[in-house]
C-alpha cells in the first residue's frame, strides 16, 4: 500500500547523507560507534512466506526447500479457520492461491483439507508444477514441528477481528510451549495490542509506530523515543507517493524511498544496543549489502535459493 509523503520527506529520505542526530536524541553520543559496531555483523537470512519465489508460499514444501537452501529462519503468515485452528495462509481470499474461494475465517479446517495451496504457483518457465503434485494448507502446529530448534520463526498474523486469530495462535503456542521460539508481527494495530498483553510474547511494535519513528528521523534528524516493542520490522525500501501542493492544485508521482539509515538504526537501538531489527523486502545482492552495512539483525528474502550466500 502506498503512503503519502510530503516533498520535504522524500528529499530527506532519498538524500544519501547521514547527518548527526540532534541534541534531543538519546543516541546522539553513540551514533558513530553504534553504526560501526553493528556493521560488522551479517544479518540472518529469513525465508519470506517460507520462500515465496521458490515454492508455494506458506507451505511445508516451502519450509523444507528453504531450510535445504540454508536459511536461518522462516517468516510465516497466519490466519485462523472458523473452528479456530491457525493455519498458514496470507491472502484475503482462498482463490488467490488455491482452486477454492472464500475467506479462511469462513471455513472449517476440514473445508481446507482438499485445497491445493500450490494451485496458482508458477515456476520460472511459466508452468504450474504443483497442479499435478498438490500441496496442502498446513496448520501452524505442523509448521512449528517442521522448523528445527535453533531456527528463527516469525509469525505474521494477517486476520481481523484481532481476537479471532490471536486467541487461536496463543492456544497453539501454549500447547507447543513455543512462545520462546517465535517472534510475532502484524500490520494491524489491534492484533499487536492484544499480543503485547501476553508476557511471554515477543512482539514487534506496531507498524504505524515504526513508520512514524523512521519518518521523524528522516525529516527531523532527531530520535524522539525508543521503540515500544521487543523488536522492529519494516521494508528496506518502500514504494510511496510523492505529493506536491501547488497554488493551483496538487501533483503526485510514485517514488521508492529508503527509510532505514544508520541514523534510524541508531535511534531504534538507543535504549537497547542489541534490539533486533528486521529489514523486509531484501531481494537483491545490492540490497543485502545495504542491509548488512546498516546493521540489520535479519532480512526477509523471497528466494532463499538465490539469496542465501554459499558456505565454505
Amino acid at each position: 500500500m502506498s503512503r503519502r509523503l510530503s516533498l520535504a520527506a522524500v528529499v530527506a529520505v532519498l538524500a544519501c547523507a547521514v547527518p548527526a542526530l540532534t541534541a534531543s536524541s538519546p543516541a546522539s553520543a553513540r551514533t558513530d560507534k553504534a553504526a560501526a559496531d553493528i556493521s560488522r555483523t551479517k544479518p540472518l537470512i529469513i525465508a519470506h512466506r517460507a520462500g515465496t519465489s521458490d515454492a508455494p508460499e506458506n507451505t511445508l514444501e516451502g519450509v523444507e526447500q528453504s531450510l535445504k537452501a540454508g536459511v536461518d529462519g522462516e517468516w510465516l503468515s497466519v490466519q485462523a479457520t472458523r473452528d479456530h485452528v491457525p493455519v498458514l495462509y496470507r491472502p484475503a481470499d482462498l482463490s488467490a492461491l488455491t482452486e477454492g474461494s472464500g475467506a479462511v475465517a469462513d471455513k472449517d479446517l476440514s473445508d481446507l483439507a482438499a485445497l491445493n495451496a500450490g494451485y496458482r504457483f508458477k515456476d520460472a518457465a511459466g508452468a504450474y508444477p504443483y497442479r499435478t503434485h498438490p500441496v496442502r494448507i498446513p496448520t501452524l502446529a505442523a509448521a512449528l514441528d517442521a522448523v528445527p530448534e535453533g531456527k528463527q520463526i516469525y509469525l505474521d498474523l494477517k486476520q481481523t477481528p484481532a481476537p479471532h486469530v490471536v486467541d487461536a495462535v496463543a492456544r497453539v503456542l501454549d500447547e507447543k510451549k513455543a512462545w520462546g521460539r517465535v517472534r510475532l508481527y502484524s500490520t494491524d494495530a489491534d492484533v499487536t495490542g492484544l499480543l503485547a498483553k501476553t508476557p511471554e510474547a515477543r512482539v514487534a511494535e506496531s507498524r504505524d509506530a515504526t513508520r512514524q519513528r523512521l519518518a521523524e528521523v528522516a525529516l527531523e534528524h532527531t530520535c524522539k523515543s525508543a521503540p515500544g516493542g521487543s523488536w522492529a520490522g519494516f521494508e528496506l525500501k518502500r514504494q510511496m507517493v510523492l505529493r506536491e501542493q501547488f497554488t493551483l492544485g496538487a501533483g503526485e508521482s510514485p517514488v521508492t524511498a529508503q527509510l532505514w539509515t544508520r541514523e534510524a538504526v541508531a535511534c531504534f537501538r538507543s535504549a537497547s544496543p542489541h534490539m533486533p531489527i528486521v529489514m523486509l523486502g531484501v531481494n537483491t545482492p545490492a540490497d543485502l549489502r545495504t542491509a548488512t552495512r546498516l546493521g540489520a539483525s535479519a532480512v526477509l528474502v523471497d528466494s532463499p535459493r538465490h539469496m542465501v550466500p554459499p558456505t565454505g
